[in-house]
């Protein structure tokens, strides 16, 4: 199996008690059979914390957060287990936290969440990292249409350079990005895939613009779960940015965790349009970069039912519709 990771990938550490956010606040904590079954056997006041904290949902046991924290979260920053046991004995999610892993059957592809602030300063400094390649032993064959994972793959290298060039500003590379999509979509519906021809895409997108409206965009993301007053905040009261590097690094993390996930469905245009509102919305609300890049993700890529409305309203939503977008990025 070949495994493809960023070059910062191994150098992640967590922040521990100096993180300016943390994962031990606002998520429930998802506990697999293993750890559970460990948990309730273990003996003592730790053992005692821990049968007090688990819960047990439709989907299976969970620590739910007490406070808006979770109840092994202490006070110095650091988890109760961790300390007392070693991060060997976290649950799985609480171990491999931030880490991504996509498995496409014989190659697998590594990265770190954006919801991690210190994931985040590496990936929003990292524009172009560099890639690191190494093969290991195992792998099954893959279950998905060799032609349109290969065509996912050639396509999200034009993807990525399209969002990389800085010889246009990168709202322009955004909307050649969404024209892009439409075609990638094209050809993974049964068409041909063309080279873009840039000029031609700039015209037309100028011709269908029409103006686009951040505040319904807002109103948008104000209807999903909010998890956190802070991303409330940010709703409530933007303070719209210009265009900055770590936007382009923003586009790349989101092109490589989820270009090739389009596998499993063939919808490569309501990922691309998610992309562009993501930019967008990001750039509107201000403030901080990295800060509100990490927010966005926490609340929007951790929770699978705001990524899957907005995935939704990428085509149904008039906000998010071609020419409103281009009409946000021209």
């Amino acid at each position: 199996m070949i495994i493809t990771k960023p070059d910062y990938y191994d150098r992640f550490r967590c922040a521990g008690g100096s993180c300016p956010d943390s994962c031990c606040q606002s998520w429930e904590v998802d506990v697999d059979e293993a750890s559970a079954a460990r948990y309730r056997s273990l003996p003592g006041p730790l053992g005692d914390r821990l049968r007090n904290a688990l819960e047990e949902g439709e989907d299976g046991t969970f620590i739910a957060i007490e406070n808006g924290r979770c109840p092994l979260w202490e006070d110095d920053g650091l988890c109760g287990l961790q300390k007392a046991l070693g991060e060997t004995e976290l649950c799985q999610v609480c171990r491999t936290f931030p880490r991504l892993q996509h498995d496409y059957g014989d190659f697998m592809e590594l990265g770190l969440e954006l919801s991690c602030p210190e994931a985040a300063r590496y990936i929003l400094s990292s524009s172009q990292p560099a890639m690191i390649t190494g093969e290991v032993p195992g792998g099954d064959p893959p279950d998905y249409d060799r032609e349109d994972m290969a065509l996912l793959r050639s396509s999200r290298e034009t993807m990525r350079a399209l969002l990389a060039d800085s010889r246009r500003p990168f709202g322009q590379c955004l909307c050649l990005g969404l024209l892009y999509g439409c075609q990638v979509q094209s050809a993974l519906d049964g068409g041909t895939l063309e080279d873009l021809d840039e000029a031609q895409a700039f015209s037309q997108a100028a011709a269908w613009a029409k103006p686009g409206s951040m505040g319904e965009i807002l109103a948008l993301f104000s209807g999903l779960e909010i998890l956190t007053p802070q991303w409330r905040e940010l709703l409530s009261h933007p303070e719209p940015a210009q265009w900055e590097p770590g936007h382009r690094a923003l586009a790349r993390y989101l092109v490589d965790r989820y270009w090739l996930q389009a596998v499993s469905d063939l919808d490569i245009y309501g990922r691309v349009k998610f992309l562009v509102t993501a930019c967008l919305t990001v750039r509107h609300l201000g403030g901080n970069l990295l800060r509100t890049a990490q927010l966005f993700s926490k609340e929007i890529e951790n929770d699978w039912d705001n990524l899957d409305a907005l995935l939704t309203a990428a085509y149904e939503s008039p906000a998010l519709r071609d020419d409103r977008l281009f009409g946000l990025l021209l």
